[in-house]
């Protein structure tokens, strides 16, 4: 992947990264039967349900009859938003085996959402949702990381003569993106590594060309149900509806 300019990426994550629909989504034809609650196994939840798929990481009953998905960036605000806004009500649906919610991150910013996403990924399947929600509770905190460059690094990324796999180190720091996780159980030698690992940067690149491609994402935050866009869709206000006529 070629990096991009890290302050071009920057404008575009103020100025915002959805696709710019701040209307419903439209409605449903027609509703589905509610589908039935299913009891996570013995003393298990499924919140705690939580897996590697091909694409990102999936919480929640595997065979949940309601499938949703959610393409996102870490430094996306208005995917920070949903996530404020719409995690904890979400939460209840997948406590019941009906729902199973997935995210992928999608690179909106290119370069910009590496650092976030690869330690955001660094801890595996059980940390993965709870650093998800409270990089999305303190997101305030790491968007202006450009205020926090050297005059240095500013021109070598502004320029692009940092090798691309140190500039993810040299935004990660000025993101205190080590320092976030560390807080949260990784050890530095481990999100360091994390940072490096250029299998992982080319999946997460691969994840968001083939969307791309594919006409599946144009902006984040973008949403699935069973397979089929919500359209238009950035609100918990807008989502839940479509949750509850899927049969959740």
């Amino acid at each position: 992947m070629k990096l991009v300019s890290a302050l071009a990426a920057l404008a575009l994550a103020l100025t915002g990264c959805s696709n710019g629909a701040d209307t419903a989504p439209t409605a449903p034809t027609a509703d589905t039967k509610p589908v039935a609650a299913k009891a996570a196994p013995t003393g298990q939840s499924w919140l705690d349900t939580v897996s590697k798929t091909a694409e990102g990481y999936r919480m929640g009953n595997p065979d949940a009859p309601v499938r949703l998905v959610e393409y996102g960036s870490r430094m996306c605000p208005t995917c920070g938003s949903f996530g404020r806004e719409a995690y904890e009500p979400l939460k209840k649906y997948v406590e019941t085996g009906k729902v199973s919610f997935e995210f992928r991150d999608f690179l909106v910013h290119g370069a910009m959402d590496l650092p976030a996403s690869l330690v955001g990924q660094c801890g595996g399947a059980a940390p993965f949702f709870p650093i998800l929600e409270q990089m999305y509770q303190n997101q305030a905190s790491y968007l202006d990381w450009v205020n926090k460059l050297s005059p240095a690094e500013k021109q070598g990324l502004e320029s692009g003569t940092t090798p691309p796999m140190q500039a993810i180190q040299v935004m990660a720091r000025a993101m205190g993106m080590v320092d976030f996780v560390k807080q949260r159980g990784i050890p530095e030698a481990k999100a360091q590594a994390c940072l490096a690992d250029k299998a992982t940067v080319d999946a997460l690149t691969k994840v968001t060309q083939d969307a791309s491609n594919n006409g599946t994402v144009s902006g984040t935050p973008t949403f699935l149900i069973n397979d089929k866009p919500v359209p238009q869709a950035v609100s918990w206000g807008q989502i839940e509806p479509a949750l509850k006529a899927a049969g959740a």
